[in-house]
């Protein structure tokens, strides 16, 4: 059995995707798992490292507004929509699941016109238009928020097992040791493989009122975005993290931007977070992230109000009560979900039977 998936274009649409396709080899190692993609999109380097076959095809950004894209839509629907139908027959799809983005579109109308069922996922809070579309041409529907699409179920979004499996007080002094960090509390900084700027900044002008309330700090800056200086007792500055399961199980406190994984992964595993939504785009951050701070599990904090200060007391009153940050963590992983990636494999196969 083949399945197809098409979610290309960035990290949130790919790793849900890829994390699927990890449950479907561990339900059935068999099982044939071919994406999508474009050669620019940031799939053409994560899906071969990850193991599997990627399909290349053009890509169909939808425009949100009039411009003269939109005059040639039609047109370069037609080319991907060809490429798409024979990519799909060539390698025997029995399902496609899409994952929204530009690849997502051309997918959804090649698996209509071929007959093939269609799963639809939608990772955030604002759900695309490709998938908005594609959510009208099939009953297999799946939301990480409720509410996103019509007649969708609230599954979650698919996670590594790693992520999924994660004790975070079991492997603790593990994760301890692999950073090299002291047993203290710990600050978790974030912002992407390229880093956020403003949480940057924000977090080395804290660095000094932080680590003098005693605590530490890991701060994942971004790739060539190291400081150079010289660097305190209890700040760890490192310029990615290819273990973040290790570095959830090392924190206590994360500060993060908003995406649709990195809230899945942070209410899933229980780990609270003053989470500050990327600035760019449609707010999609922002919706992201309130239903978690609605329930108490975190903090939401504007990218233009985060400052050194803000920050400083944050984390000062936030750790300042040894009750607070259980007591988030709970309310976040009451609305996490480990599971998703099963739920989603069993909605997939569904679809097919």
């Amino acid at each position: 059995m083949t399945v197809v998936l098409a979610g290309g274009g960035t990290a949130g649409h790919i790793e849900p995707a890829l994390n699927l396709a990890d449950e479907l080899g561990r339900i059935d190692p068999s099982m044939r798992v071919v994406a999508l993609g474009t050669p620019k999109g940031l799939e053409s380097r994560i899906v071969p490292a990850r193991g599997y076959e990627l399909a290349m095809i053009p890509p169909v950004p939808l425009p949100r507004r009039l411009s003269k894209e939109l005059f040639t839509l039609p047109g370069r629907s037609i080319a991907a929509h060809r490429q798409t139908r024979a990519v799909l027959r060539t390698v025997g799809a029995r399902v496609v699941v899409g994952f929204g983005g530009y690849v997502s579109f051309p997918a959804y109308l090649a698996a209509r016109s071929c007959g093939i069922p269609i799963v639809v996922h939608e990772a955030n809070a604002k759900a695309g238009l490709a998938n908005r579309l594609g959510a009208r041409l099939t009953a297999h529907v799946a939301e990480n928020y409720e509410g996103s699409l019509p007649h969708a179920q609230r599954i979650g979004c698919p996670l590594r097992a790693t992520i999924a499996q994660l004790d975070r007080r079991e492997r603790r002094a593990e994760a301890l040791e692999y950073f090299g960090l002291a047993d203290r509390p710990t600050l978790l900084a974030f912002g992407g493989s390229q880093g956020a700027a403003s949480i940057n900044a924000a977090v080395r002008e804290a660095a000094p009122a932080i680590l003098g309330e005693g605590l530490q700090i890991l701060h994942a800056v971004g790739r060539g975005k190291r400081s150079g200086a010289s660097q305190p007792g209890g700040y760890a500055e490192v310029e990615y993290i290819d273990r973040m399961d290790l570095a959830y199980a090392a924190a206590d406190l994360a500060v993060c931007r908003a995406g649709a994984m990195t809230c899945a992964e942070l209410s899933a595993v229980g780990l609270p977070a003053i989470y500050v939504p990327y600035p760019v785009g449609n707010g999609e951050q922002r919706f992201n992230a309130a239903p978690i701070v609605d329930r108490g599990g975190g903090l939401l904090v504007l990218d233009q109000d985060l400052v050194g200060d803000r920050l400083s007391r944050h984390v000062r009153e936030l750790f300042g009560d040894p009750r607070t940050l259980p007591r988030m963590g709970a309310a976040a992983a009451g609305y996490g979900i480990r599971d998703a990636a099963a739920r989603l494999a069993d909605m997939t196969l569904a679809a097919v039977s």
